[in-house]
């Protein structure tokens, strides 16, 4: 399933640099386990942001959202 991430962190410090706020946001092909597993880590995991960014090293509010993405098909009009 094609999916698109979108990450929004508020109140950040990378490098010793403080950042009001950072969104990123990508498109990735997973499965419905994998979805259920990161989404899984995500809630229960404490520093689940400053243990996997480099340089990350404090994040105020976050959130995740996971959307899937619909094929695109062609219409014969």
């Amino acid at each position: 399933m094609k999916v698109k991430f979108v990450l929004t962190m508020d109140d950040l410090v990378v490098d010793d640099q403080n950042i009001d706020q950072l969104i990123l946001d990508w498109e990735s092909e997973l499965d419905q386990a994998e979805i259920l597993d990161l989404s899984h880590k995500w809630i229960t995991s404490k520093n689940f942001l400053t243990t996997r960014m480099v340089g990350l090293t404090r994040v105020g509010e976050s959130s995740l959202t996971i959307e899937p993405l619909e094929e695109n098909e062609d219409a014969s009009w």
